[in-house]
């Protein structure tokens, strides 16, 4: 499932993402991976988390970075969610519609039952009407 954490910058969703992924590493089985523009926060997660700075790999557009995503899923199988830091940023969707990103994150979500907690630079007024519903914070 796709999750949202929405607020204007400097609102605390990275420190609500680094809380919620080290919680939930505590119960999780498989894997759980941080994306982020910069690793600035590595020593803030848990060890067993992986902290992948997106711009290390010359991602260029969205496309490019859904290619990446999909990427990590299909190396590891064991993968149960995955955290998107400054979302908006490292996938190349400043001042873009976010809608076809999400659905295309939805449907990987479905197929491999990886879940997204996504963190998004807007105020809640500003996120698409059918995109609400998967608000789950609000700063």
């Amino acid at each position: 499932m796709v999750h949202l954490i929405t607020g204007n910058k400097g609102k605390g969703k990275t420190k609500w993402m680094l809380d919620k992924a080290n919680s939930e590493i505590k119960d999780i089985l498989g894997s759980v991976c941080y994306l982020d523009k910069s690793a600035q926060h590595m020593y803030e997660l848990n060890t067993k988390i992986r902290l992948i700075n997106v711009n290390d790999y010359m991602i260029c557009n969205t496309d490019q970075f859904l290619g990446f995503v999909s990427g990590i899923i299909s190396q590891d199988h064991d993968l149960e969610q995955m955290y998107f830091d400054s979302f908006l940023s490292v996938s190349y969707l400043e001042n873009a519609d976010i809608r076809p990103a999400i659905n295309r994150l939805q449907k990987l979500s479905e197929m491999f039952e990886v879940d997204f907690f996504i963190s998004i630079s807007v105020d809640d007024h500003e996120i698409p009407e059918e995109l609400k519903e998967l608000v789950i914070a609000s700063l």
